[in-house]
């Protein structure tokens, strides 16, 4: 089982992202990923800007889960954003996305990737961590919801 403490470095979240566009929300946090994962801020962007083109990774309810994979990465890597002020995403159910969860994967992740996909979007779909993550501006406590263990437990069955 995919655990989010082994994506999400604490140094990962931005309690209050301000970003007036998906763009310069990408961009934001494409420096942030980069730098954690060791990879080129701008090659994380480019990638990023790739995949949205596809179809957007706003899944809906005030939530996004950009992603993308890389050659070079060793490991999955995780950064989460709460929006200072929500922005339009092209979400399936065009509401404006105030919640983003960037993954990182190696290019070579197959089925870890779409498992890390599959597990944060179940934590994001859970109406009491939603609302504990919006109700919350600490980078601490951001990271400790999304990755207590109760909530894994909980999303296990």
């Amino acid at each position: 089982m995919v655990q989010l403490s082994d994506i999400l470095p604490a140094d990962g979240i931005v309690p209050s992202l301000k970003a007036s566009s998906k763009k310069q929300a990408l961009q934001e946090l494409s420096q942030l990923a980069g730098r954690l994962a060791d990879l080129d801020t701008r090659t994380v962007f480019e990638t990023l800007l790739q995949r949205e083109r596809l179809g957007s990774t706003g899944l809906g309810q005030g939530i996004a889960i950009p992603h993308g994979k890389f050659a070079g990465l060793d490991r999955l890597y995780g950064v989460f954003a709460r929006l200072a002020h929500p922005i339009e995403f092209d979400a399936v159910d065009d509401q404006p996305v105030d919640l983003v969860f960037l993954l990182l994967a190696p290019e070579s992740a197959g089925a870890d990737h779409l498992k890390a996909l599959a597990r944060i979007s179940r934590l994001l779909r859970d109406p009491a961590i939603v609302a504990k993550l919006r109700g919350s501006d600490s980078a601490g406590a951001l990271y400790s919801i999304l990755t207590e263990p109760a909530a894994s437990a909980s999303h296990a069955a």
